[in-house]
């Protein structure tokens, strides 16, 4: 049976950290649903390719209505982290020990999560030293799957075994 994958993202995410593991997600029978502040907004990305419809409001959904948690990459989790209603979401899926797969800049909202101590995480070169100083322990490799809980990878060029990796672990 299909699971219900919550996606958090807003303007300026990274297209392909989207849309491949949504493909990856739905072809295996997940169901994949947009989270932003506004139900029915057209997103951005930022390469500028077709926007995406935002499926539901952060205010209408809970992390208990969902399985698993996707994090794309791109200026986007950073944007998100201002707001602490995506951090609280994003933080209840990591306490409740539920599968988040993030790649790129997508650790950010972990990190203001406070949800790294201890864990093995790998993410975007430049967010390197934050995921350090969050208590992470990092791995500059492809794919790092810790916990049989987080995955994450560092760039659009990894994204084929962070689909692997999730869809192994759903």
């Amino acid at each position: 049976m299909g699971k219900q994958i919550a996606v958090l993202m807003t303007d300026l995410f990274e297209e392909s950290e989207f849309t491949e593991p949504k493909k990856a997600l739905t072809e295996a029978g997940h169901n994949v649903v947009v989270i932003e502040k506004e139900k029915g907004k057209m997103l951005k990305g930022k390469n500028g390719n077709e926007p995406i419809s935002v499926d539901a409001s952060i205010d209408d959904v809970k992390p208990s209505e969902f399985d698993a948690l996707l994090i794309p990459g791109g200026f986007s989790p950073d944007i998100l982290r201002a707001d602490d209603r995506f951090v609280k979401f994003a933080k209840e899926f990591m306490e409740s020990q539920k599968p988040v797969f993030t790649i790129c800049h997508g650790p950010q909202l972990l990190i203001t999560a406070e949800t790294l101590k201890g864990r093995d995480v790998t993410g975007y070169k430049s967010i390197h030293i934050d995921i350090k100083n969050a208590g992470a322990t990092l791995h500059d490799e492809e794919v790092v799957v810790c916990q049989n809980q987080l995955v994450t990878s560092r760039t659009p060029a990894d994204l084929d075994a962070f689909n692997r990796e999730m869809l192994k672990l759903l």
